[in-house]
């Protein structure tokens, strides 16, 4: 088989505190392909790959034909992955972020290291990063930075990409970089590069990422057998703060009040937590592969009570739209 183009973070992990690894697996994450191959290399009848990027299939076309009919791959986004599967499943796979293939393609956009449009559409269709950096208002530009990114300084980007718009289109991404890195100190040794919190923050907004999250989970929960395993892996805080928030509030039974507040309704958990903290990378992995270093897996069994829908409000959702 031929290798996938980068290294499925955490995957060791997720096949050996997720097993056994049998029956029917979604890959809501398909991407370049590292975590199906994993499944089904450990012995899943069957990995149904999902992915809103037509290029993840296209760079699969050349290998998942080995697998026959154990890998099936669906369009569409993980947001509706129960519908998609149009089956129970034994398991589920979420990599949250963006690719490395998407990343090292400048034509994708999503990259503050290579010059190209400024695109950063997973799908490649819908409201694109140069329509939200020259149309969104400032205010707009600078809760996007702030509750998608935490860039501190998201008033200030939001002025300067405001003021520089008026004298050009800003459309690449090398000239949105030019536009943050005057805005900011000058990167020290060690630190990341100071439009990575603004770049992050566009995307997140340009694909509505936290709004199917908070959907892909539920819908996960709506898709997984009793017994079945939801395996998430996140890159920072904001995903795996809903991440976190979801699966405790799924696997809350109720109750707990004190004298200050009243205690809540008893509830049947739809997961539990197994286990009950996030997986860190070992340091080996993370350095054979440098973008394990921020990862954190989760893993939840579900239950035999019925799916319930989570208020994204408890979630901590942030109420930023860009229409």
């Amino acid at each position: 088989m031929t290798d996938t183009p980068h290294t499925p973070v955490l995957l060791g992990a997720i096949l050996e505190r997720a097993g056994p690894i049998t029956g029917v697996w979604l890959d809501g994450t398909f991407g370049a392909g590292g975590y199906a191959r994993g499944l089904l290399d450990r012995g899943a009848d069957l990995v149904i790959g999902v992915d809103r990027d037509p290029l993840a299939f296209e760079m699969a076309s050349d290998w998942a034909g080995t697998f026959g009919d154990r890998l099936r791959l669906v369009p569409g986004t993980f947001s509706e992955l129960d519908a998609l599967a149009g089956e129970p499943l034994d398991g589920v796979t979420l990599d949250l972020g963006v690719s490395s293939m998407q990343l090292d393609l400048a034509e994708r956009g999503f990259s503050f290291m290579r010059d190209g449009p400024l695109d950063m559409r997973m799908g490649q269709a819908g409201v694109s990063a140069e329509d939200v950096v020259n149309e969104a208002s400032e205010p707009l530009l600078a809760d996007i930075l702030y509750h998608y990114g935490e860039e501190r300084a998201a008033r200030r980007i939001a002025k300067a990409i405001v003021a520089e718009r008026l004298k050009y289109r800003i459309n690449t991404t090398l000239q949105l970089t030019d536009i943050i890195e005057k805005c900011l100190p000058r990167k020290k040794p060690g630190q990341s590069h100071p439009a990575t919190r603004s770049f992050q923050a566009i995307r997140i907004a340009v694909n509505d990422e936290f709004g199917q999250l908070a959907q892909g989970l539920m819908a996960a929960e709506r898709a997984l057998k009793p017994g079945g395993r939801l395996a998430v892996v996140t890159f920072h805080s904001s995903e795996d703060r809903i991440v976190k928030r979801f699966l405790t509030e799924r696997s809350s039974t109720g109750g707990g009040g004190s004298r200050y507040a009243p205690e809540a309704d008893a509830k049947t958990p739809g997961f539990a937590l197994t286990p009950r903290k996030a997986i860190a990378p070992e340091a080996d992995e993370i350095a054979r592969n440098p973008r394990a270093r921020s990862a954190k897996l989760r893993i939840a069994t579900r239950t035999d009570a019925p799916a319930q829908p989570v208020d994204p409000a408890l979630l901590g959702l942030p109420d930023v739209r860009l229409s």
